[in-house]
């Protein structure tokens, strides 16, 4: 993959993500039972990665556009945290076929399961995670698909949550009881989640949970490499009004994309991607999540 440089941390850091990214190669998703789900809306165009400014926002990708509304006084959900909580949550809806999903025992566990490790204190990841909770069960959604040629235009309005009760010790979330915590997901967006999710490795998003890009980035490409048949080039500005429409400028947008396809590339190495000026140019590569029957028995 030509210009794209990789960025890393410490010694000690790159060992960790490289042993991680190793297990991951060595065992497929299904089988180490880290099969999960993410709403395919939010592959089509994603949440803010940084605190927005206000309390509407909007992305786009082709005919398709993603709006979020959230209450003034809560705010929009955006970063790292509400979009692990989505991959936790599809995943449940799928397996249990249920509407409500309880959050675990105690909020550490649950924290756990996340991949977050529980730290208290102001600027801690437990205040984070539970603002970044209310956010996201606040927010409303409303997509639209448009196609002017053909004179159609469709949409859906969805409710994150129809009910959410969060219970937690500000202390110590080890201790709380967690089991009251629940949330209710809004029948449509059941039904959304449900019936048009993409599957992903929960172990890589883990892994690249300290990138809100890299995690959109990530879930993306195993979208797209499940279907595409042919090269494709993606321009930069058709990339930064879906993913990144906090930047201003394209070439701001162009440098953070490939700033995290190292760790992307390193989740999924048989990714056949490069980047140029013009654009991104994706080449047909093997899928991240193995179908359990071949295409044709799929009848597909």
């Amino acid at each position: 993959m030509g210009g794209c440089e990789a960025r890393s941390g410490g010694r000690s850091t790159r060992a960790r993500f490289l042993e991680q990214a190793l297990a991951i190669e060595a065992v497929d998703a299904r089988s180490a039972g880290e099969l999960g789900s993410m709403p395919k809306i939010f592959v089509q165009a994603t949440l803010p990665h940084s605190r927005p400014k206000c309390h509407d926002f909007e992305r786009g990708n082709g005919r398709f556009s993603l709006h979020l509304t959230a209450p003034p006084s809560v705010g929009l959900p955006y970063g790292t945290y509400p979009r692990l909580v989505l991959a936790w949550l599809t995943t449940e809806a799928v397996r249990t076929k249920s509407p409500e999903i309880r959050l675990g025992p105690t909020f550490s566990h649950f924290m756990y399961s996340l991949g977050l490790t529980p730290v208290t204190g102001k600027r801690g990841t437990v205040n984070r995670l539970r603002d970044q909770l209310h956010r996201l069960f606040s927010t409303t959604i409303r997509w639209t698909y448009t196609d002017e040629d053909k004179g159609r235009a469709s949409g859906r309005g969805l409710v994150i949550a129809g009910q959410h009760e969060l219970w937690w010790s500000p202390g110590d979330p080890a201790q709380q009881p967690f089991w009251r915590s629940r949330v209710v997901l809004g029948r449509e967006f059941f039904d959304e989640i449900t019936g048009s999710s993409v599957p992903v490795d929960l172990r890589a998003l883990r892994l690249l949970k300290r990138s809100p890009l890299a995690l959109d980035i990530y879930v993306w490409l195993t979208y797209r490499m499940s279907y595409l048949r042919r090269p494709c080039l993606i321009p930069w500005d058709a990339l930064r009004t879906q993913f990144g429409a906090d930047y201003s400028r394209t070439r701001d947008f162009q440098v953070r994309f490939c700033s995290q396809m190292p760790q992307v590339i390193g989740v999924y190495p048989d990714l056949r991607v490069e980047t140029a000026q013009t654009g991104v140019l994706l080449k047909p590569s093997p899928t991240h999540i193995c179908r359990t029957r071949p295409r044709a028995e799929m009848g597909s």
